[in-house]
């Protein structure tokens, strides 16, 4: 089995909010398995598990797959994702998380195998939970909040007017990236999806080393 855990925050103020990136491309991936047409719809159709919303079924290629929103906030993600692994007795190898990231450029794709949290207080909160970081992640680009504009207050806004057509693109993206990593492995997700979305929104450059 495999496990997909998208971030965010529950409540309908965080809607499409910065910081539920993650929700957001898990709603990418079961409008492509047609599991679920959009995020309403696939909170309506979830049932409450491990403290989260969780959709379940086999996906192309003949993998179960589970889609996880942990309905906890976000500094209390591993909690959720944690229990979800011991229920099932999922390996980190088969976890894939993903988040946004304001180190990125809006739209931008970072698939890795390992890392830190980068400050992230879902990623922390993941790797305390499992006590370590050797799990999957698919960071999304957000961009770095404007001057003088909290990184806290930053992440729980809406994208702008400009940012969410790109935002719209990346995710359809990140929710192919997320099907891909689960047929075919890490390394194989990362050459083809890893991307950078130039300043000013320009096409992305794809299969960079990052």
């Amino acid at each position: 089995m495999k496990l997909l855990a998208g971030l965010g925050n529950p409540g309908r103020e965080y809607v499409r909010t910065r910081h539920n990136v993650g929700w957001e491309t898990l709603d990418a991936v079961a409008a492509a398995l047609n599991w679920a047409k959009d995020g309403e719809e696939f909170d309506r159709r979830s049932r409450r598990a491990f403290d989260a919303m969780v959709l379940d079924g086999i996906a192309p290629g003949g993998e179960k797959l589970l889609l996880l929103k942990p309905t906890t906030f976000m500094n209390l993600s591993g909690r959720s994702v944690q229990a979800a692994m011991a229920f099932y007795r999922i390996e980190a190898a088969d976890l894939l998380v993903v988040s946004d990231d304001m180190a990125l450029p809006c739209g931008s794709l970072r698939l890795r195998e390992s890392g830190s949290s980068g400050g992230h207080n879902g990623l922390k909160d993941i790797e305390r939970a499992l006590g370590a970081d050797r799990y999957a992640r698919l960071r999304v680009g957000i961009d770095s909040p404007p001057p003088r504009v909290p990184g806290v207050a930053y992440v729980l806004e809406r994208f702008t007017p400009e940012q969410r057509p790109i935002m719209d693109e990346a995710i359809a993206r990140a929710g192919q990236a997320c099907l891909w990593w689960t047929a075919n492995g890490i390394q194989s997700a990362m050459n083809k999806f890893n991307t950078t979305v130039r300043p000013g929104g320009d096409p992305p450059t794809a299969g960079e080393k990052q």
